[in-house]
């Protein structure tokens, strides 16, 4: 691997991904392909801004003409895209945007990085593509049964994957990853939006009874684990990225506010999104077989995440307005008066 096209590096995990590929593999050239939606920052990629070995182009990846000139002029040999909308909320309001990044913007990826003689693709995605399961855990072959537009579009592309490397013979790996969180997090997922809003003394919109089940991952653990599998992971193979630390929705807010010093009369309980999965879990065996392990106990990372959050607010309070505003009212406004 010499040049990589990272889709997507503008994003949450995309650009923790630049940062820790570009100071694991120093030799490589790594160019971020972004659209720069509401969700990409080139704020979270400042860390690296002045290394010579990274290089920035903005574009969709639905755009055939875009990406084939990204691939022809930076004689890219890996693909790893991050590229994705990715907010179930956002997806029940709009699901038209993931249609288009999300299963027609993969195929336009693979299509052209088939024709231009690609040597590794890596579809990053999700665990929500199998859907819910109230007891176990997920194995890779297991049936995808998606339960929202998101995790719908996410399984389309998946599949697109799997077909490149079958028929065309596409050297492709997949990543499927948990819940994943962190530093540069978008605050519309849970923990930014409310670990943001606790620092403000502002209501914490929690759907439901919050007792639906997800298994936490540290931004940093996901990454390495998609460097291993990039590197070390077998052709047309998937391979789960699961945090092993499940936890009620209910009961990650407690522990947050506790370590903030908050009252949990912050928690107001909001009327619950339709289709919201009760449980996620994977089984992680065998992404362990190739030498994975976690960085950091959930404790631990939930406490540098929330520090990350109070140190620099530089980085979110900007973000919390415009665009955004409108999105949390039209999310949870009427929520939040109903309660």
């Amino acid at each position: 691997m010499k040049n990589v096209l990272v889709t997507g590096g503008a994003g949450f995990i995309g650009s923790n991904f630049v940062r820790k590929i570009l100071e694991n593999h120093p030799t490589y050239r790594v160019v971020v392909f972004d659209k720069m939606t509401y969700a990409g920052n080139l704020d979270s990629l400042e860390p690296v801004s002045e290394n010579p070995n990274y290089k920035f182009l903005r574009g969709d990846i639905a755009d055939r003409d875009a990406v084939k000139r990204a691939l022809d002029s930076n004689q890219i040999d890996t693909v790893v895209n991050f590229a994705a909308e990715t907010h179930v909320d956002r997806s029940i309001l709009n699901p038209d945007a993931f249609i288009d990044t999300n299963t027609r913007g993969v195929y336009v990826l693979l299509d052209e990085s088939n024709k231009h003689g690609v040597e590794r693709f890596l579809q990053v995605s999700t665990d929500e593509v199998y859907g819910s399961v109230p007891q176990g855990f997920f194995k890779e072959g297991d049936a995808l049964e998606p339960n929202s537009p998101y995790s719908a579009s996410k399984a389309s592309g998946d599949l697109m994957v799997h077909a490149f490397h079958i028929t065309y013979g596409l050297n492709t790996v997949i990543t499927r990853g948990s819940n994943t969180f962190g530093p540069y997090q978008y605050p519309e997922k849970l923990l930014p939006l409310f670990i943001t809003n606790a620092i403000d003394n502002e209501p914490l919109p929690l759907y439901g009874d919050g007792m639906q089940v997800r298994d936490w991952l540290y931004v940093d653990d996901h990454c390495s684990g998609i460097d291993l599998v990039l590197h070390e992971g077998l052709a047309g193979e998937i391979y789960n990225l699961g945090g092993e630390n499940e936890r009620h929705n209910i009961d990650v807010i407690r522990k947050m506010l506790t370590i903030m010093a908050k009252p949990e009369t912050l928690i107001h309980p909001v009327e619950d999104r339709p289709g919201h999965d009760r449980r996620y879990a994977l089984n992680n065996d065998k992404i362990r077989a190739l030498g994975w392990k976690h960085s950091a106990t959930f404790d631990e990372a939930l406490e540098r995440t929330i520090q990350w959050y109070q140190h620099n607010e530089w980085w979110w309070r900007k973000i919390k307005n415009g665009e955004y505003r409108q999105y949390y009212e039209a999310q949870y406004g009427a929520r939040l008066r109903a309660n």
